[in-house]
């Protein structure tokens, strides 16, 4: 019962993050975001939510995979390092969308794609499938980072 307790919990935290983050994109998009000059590359918009919400799914079962391991050193830098890129990652949305500020959301992205690596290599040590969870994901932030740097570039 614990463990399905903790799986709930993370389930919450990651979909509650992606909320918070809702809230600062979605009033943008019709409006300022569509007013971007955007690259080529850049995905339909009805895409973001539906690889999100499965990127934050798989989020979730990374963090509970860690929380579920043994305790120790290498179990909490692996969870304090899954929970400081959370942070990060909501305060991008907050930064390019709530802020409109695409400059600034390029350095917080650059500094998600940092805390998202590390905090594979940290899970990797700790549950390697927890790890594996999170490849997806830092995919797809690497992805967003090109998207970012080429709004960036395009609306200088």
């Amino acid at each position: 019962m614990k463990s399905v307790f903790r799986l709930l919990a993370c389930l919450a935290l990651c979909f509650a993050i992606a909320a918070l983050g809702a809230l600062a994109t979605t009033p943008k998009i019709p409006g300022w975001y569509t007013g971007l000059t955007k690259p080529a590359f850049t995905p339909p918009n009805y895409l973001f939510p539906i690889v999100w919400n499965i990127l934050y799914a798989m989020m979730a079962v990374s963090l509970w995979r860690l929380w579920q391991s043994p305790r120790g050193d290498l179990r909490n830098r692996a969870v304090t390092l899954f929970l400081l890129q959370l942070a990060v990652n909501l305060a991008w949305s907050w930064i390019f969308f709530g802020a409109e500020s695409i400059r600034g959301g390029l350095v917080a992205i650059l500094a998600l794609d940092l805390l998202v690596a590390w905090t594979i290599f940290a899970a990797w040590r700790v549950d390697r499938i927890a790890a594996a969870l999170l490849l997806p994901y830092l995919l797809w932030i690497g992805y967003a980072t090109a998207l970012n740097a080429e709004i960036v570039r395009l609306n200088a």
